[in-house]
């Protein structure tokens, strides 16, 4: 895969980022089924990743950590995306008792540390707000981030999951470029379209990274009405294409100038998914599945 940037001011990534959102703190989680992922990524051009201090139950930085231990490649040779302000109760977070957005100063600087002491990592390729907090102090979060960058620990801010106005606002305050916004996109929630998050992220000249491009599994097993009929549409014109189905749902996205951020841990899932970069999806078909998505047809 040919690196693109992310935006005008943002680092150079692979057209696809793999992102570790739908792993689990279970048996089958472990540093070697990480490093078989992200060499299978490496080996499909993909060299960006994206983590959250929440995701794996906590755990996730830590085992990509050990794989970065290996040195089986380079740091210099991956993008590495982390973000905080989510917080989810755990055992290993007693202090919280309800999920909650916090972005302190003190909390993102708390974070920030424990992330580059995780990942083994001098800095974060991309540091994002994850959610905004409505009752935090902006102007402080915006102060925060800045020393961050300036400091080198993060090369780049970006914000996951913000509206419009909450993208705007956050701006308003910094006076550093925001280089992307991690938002939910998929034949199953084309909200982005629709809400303006879309319009926004192009007009501030940057792609957005599209979370769940297969919807988390609901495209290929989902039982609900829309399901059904997205599938059913994504079969047919996948066999116009001669490809899978799932290569055709991530054609859809990339059609529309975004990044998909691919979960599987399936590797034919995953090389389905990588496919659809030699897709060119026709006009028209991919208006049709819009079309179908919104019950439209």
């Amino acid at each position: 895969m040919q690196k693109i940037y992310l935006s005008d001011a943002g680092p150079k990534v692979s057209p696809a980022v793999y992102s570790f959102h739908r792993w689990q703190e279970d048996a089958t989680t472990t540093a070697a089924s990480m490093e078989k992922i992200v060499n299978l990524c490496l080996e499909l051009g993909i060299n960006t990743f994206d983590h959250a201090d929440v995701y794996g139950s906590y755990h996730a930085e830590e085992l990509f950590g050990q794989v970065i231990s290996q040195k089986s490649f380079k740091r210099e040779d991956i993008v590495l995306f982390t973000k905080c302000g989510l917080r989810l109760p755990h055992p290993s977070q007693p202090e919280v008792r309800v999920k909650h957005y916090d972005t302190s100063r003190q909390h993102i600087l708390r974070n920030v540390e424990e992330s580059l002491r995780k990942l083994k990592t001098d800095y974060l390729d991309i540091f994002l707000l994850y959610h905004l907090d409505p009752i935090s102090n902006l102007e402080e979060t915006a102060i925060t981030l800045r020393q961050l960058k300036e400091s080198g620990k993060v090369k780049n801010i970006g914000v996951a999951n913000f509206s419009v106005f909450q993208h705007q606002l956050l701006a308003a305050y910094l006076n550093i470029p925001i280089v992307t916004n991690h938002i939910e996109l998929n034949l199953l929630n084309t909200q982005a379209l629709d809400n303006g998050q879309i319009d926004y992220i192009k007009q501030r000249y940057m792609r957005p990274l599209a979370s769940g491009p297969l919807a988390d599994g609901r495209i290929a097993n989902g039982t609900d009405e829309v399901a059904v009929r997205v599938r059913q549409k994504l079969q047919e014109i996948g066999q116009k294409y001669n490809v899978d189905m799932e290569s055709i749902a991530v054609a859809w996205v990339i059609k529309l100038g975004a990044l998909p951020l691919l979960g599987t841990r399936d590797e034919q899932r995953l090389r389905n998914a990588v496919n659809a970069f030699n897709i060119d999806l026709e006009h028209q078909d991919w208006y049709e599945l819009y079309a179908i998505s919104r019950g439209e047809i």
